[in-house]
This record gives C-alpha cells, structure tokens and sequence, in this order.
C-alpha cells in the first residue's frame, strides 16, 4: 500500500472500481473527469466558496486542496496555491489545444482535475485552476 505523508491510501483504484464510483456522475462530471473535458468559466458552483474546509475528489474522495490554499485568480476557476498534499496530485504533459501545459489528475483514481500554471501567488507561485465538477467540497470547523 502507497501511503501519502498526510496519510492517505494512494494505491491506484482498479477499472472496476472506477467504474463502480463513475456510476453516479452525472454527464458533465463525467465529461469533465474522465474524458479530460473543461467545464465553463465562471460557471462553477465553488468558484466563489468562501468555507474553511477541503476539496476532495469526486470520484474518490481524496483530499486534494485545503481552504487555506485558495485564492482568487480571476481566471473563472477555482484556484489554488498548492495542494494539500504534493503526493496528492499527479502531474502530465498536456499537449492539446496547440500549446504545453501541465495537466493535474487525482493519482488514486486518475480523474482530470484541471491544470497548473506558473503564475500564482507566493509562495509557491503555482496556480492550480480546477473544475469545480471535479471536486467535493468537505466544511471543516
């Protein structure tokens, strides 16, 4: 068993499991986390979360970016500084639409979360921009 440092199982979850969890995502959720699509911009529903808590995968419930860590961009997207664990995300080379960017993925179940970018605030300078339909949203306090 692979175990992150905030202690959390990452061993890969197996198609069948997959599968067995994507039977309740509606089409967008669906479309957004496992077809690698986009939603709209300034559409979603925790763009605008003000909530201390934790933004948990979808699809497995991995926890993935922590309140604290959230900023607004601008950009119409969820945004953070960095995860809330770095084992917590896994990175791919995106080469679609024409350009490079950095693809991020739940690494237990492989579910598209979004995309980071160079451009954040300090202190790390990351700005990891997320679908809303990709995460759920878990109210601490």
């Amino acid at each position: 068993m692979t175990t992150s440092a905030a202690g959390y199982d990452l061993a890969p979850l197996t198609q069948d499991q997959i599968n067995e969890k994507a039977a309740h995502l509606t089409d967008e959720e669906r479309r957004v986390l496992l077809d690698h699509g986009t939603e709209r911009p300034f559409c979603g529903t925790l763009l605008d979360n003000k909530k201390a808590g934790v933004y948990d995968c979808r699809l497995c419930d991995l926890p993935l970016f922590s309140s604290d860590s959230k900023f607004e961009s601008g950009t119409g997207w969820p945004s953070f500084f960095q995860p809330f664990d770095p084992d917590h995300i896994r990175y791919i080379e995106d080469k679609s639409l024409g350009m490079v960017r950095t693809e991020v993925r739940c690494p237990r179940c492989d579910s598209h979360l979004g995309h980071v970018f160079p451009d954040g605030p300090p202190p790390t300078g990351q700005r990891y921009c997320l679908n809303s339909v990709a995460m759920t949203f878990r109210e601490t306090g």
